[in-house]
């Protein structure tokens, strides 16, 4: 057995997304084929302290009563060793004393949000020498940021419906330029969003220019940038999961296409719809689209991969107009990776088992060169 691939599940974080990660990492944690793997957990409390987490604890990890999972303070912190033979993850004791010593071949970094999915987390990793799944720093923190990801999804050509940016600055000492930039580019509904969150929260709905301000503000709870976005009326939101293969001409590897069909009235897939509504939203997989919408989007998922560097895998979404037109919403570099989220269903109704899946991810980031070689 020694001949395993060694990898750290690291999850939790003090993004707001903590919970999810959580369940994230209980559903891969029962993908890794203990034959093939042997596996370390590393959970993030929201306060930012890292432990070692029992596999048995991770496994248990469920939404009971409407709550989410989460890394209990620990007792005993992890602390990460780079030796002349690689890195390993251990526990210190109150004593100072180094226990449960685990190497680290891969790190599988199941964090959402700040900190994790933003190119923190793995410039860490690139500066221990730690090879890992998912996007690189600049992709990482491109793919996180919805302001210069659509910087760079211009830059490529892609479809993207209007926004305005609305930075800490220009919201301190110039907020009647940012109501006159809105007025002018945008028409509502609108959407006002921080700009490097995720999972919906902070997320407003906006219909009338008398709650922008109150929409900007919560925004600004989760970031200091904003972004404010043209609502789509009628749209389609279609999704596409892209998985990255370096020997392929294009780099990469489409899905079928999804959908997300919203039931709220308002039409707005929040957080709750997403995680803790089961009847909030019905999730198509695969969508009922047409054979050229189908190549139309999986054409634009996989540019919208290369748009931004990324590697291994992301999730691209769409909304798709009543008259036909798609444009690129965005594109999320560590998508929720249960079994049943839409990037691990997008590519089992493509063909591909949970278990096949994780494997793949695990060995992209071993045959993946550490630094820049």
């Amino acid at each position: 057995m020694t001949d395993r691939t060694h990898v750290a599940l690291i999850f939790g974080g003090q993004s707001s997304e903590h919970g999810i990660s959580c369940l994230t990492a209980a559903s891969v944690l029962g993908a890794l084929d203990p034959e093939r793997f042997d596996v370390v957990g590393v959970g993030i409390s929201r306060t930012g302290r890292w432990t070692q987490v029992p596999l048995e604890t991770i496994r248990d990890y469920r939404i009971i009563d409407g709550v989410a999972p989460e890394v209990a303070e620990p007792e005993h912190v992890a602390v990460w060793m780079v030796g002349e033979d690689g890195c390993q993850v251990a526990t210190r004791d109150t004593s100072e004393h180094l226990a449960d010593i685990h190497d680290v071949d891969v790190a599988f970094a199941l964090l959402h949000g700040p900190f994790g999915e933003d190119g923190t987390i793995q410039g860490m990793f690139e500066m221990m020498g730690i090879r890992y799944v998912g996007s690189g720093v600049t992709s990482s923190a491109i793919g996180m940021d919805k302001h210069y990801m659509k910087v760079a999804f211009e830059a490529a050509g892609l479809p993207v419906w209007p926004y305005v940016v609305a930075t800490a600055h220009r919201l301190r000492h110039h907020r009647e330029q940012v109501h006159a930039e809105v007025a002018e580019k945008l028409t509502y509904p609108l959407f006002v969003k921080p700009a490097r969150g995720g999972s919906s929260i902070g997320i407003s709905r906006v219909t009338d220019p008398a709650q922008l301000d109150e929409a900007i503000d919560e925004a600004q709870k989760f970031d200091p940038k904003v972004v404010i976005e043209q609502g789509f009326t009628g749209a389609r939101e279609l999704e596409c999961a892209v998985l990255g293969d370096p020997d392929s001409p294009d780099g990469c590897h489409a899905s079928v296409i999804g959908e997300i069909r919203v039931k709220a009235d308002d039409g707005f897939y929040d957080y709750e719809a997403k995680y803790f509504d089961e009847d909030g939203a019905a999730l198509d997989a695969p969508a009922d689209v047409t054979p050229e919408l189908t190549a139309t989007l999986q054409e634009l998922a996989k540019r919208s991969f290369l748009a931004v560097d990324a590697e291994g895998l992301v999730r691209a979404d769409f909304f798709v107009t009543p008259e036909g037109d798609a444009f690129i919403n965005e594109v999320n570099t560590m998508p929720g990776f249960t079994q049943i989220s839409m990037w691990p269903t997008l590519w089992q109704v493509s063909g591909h088992t949970y278990p096949e899946l994780v494997g793949r991810l695990v060995q992209l980031a071993l045959d993946r060169p550490v630094g820049l070689r």
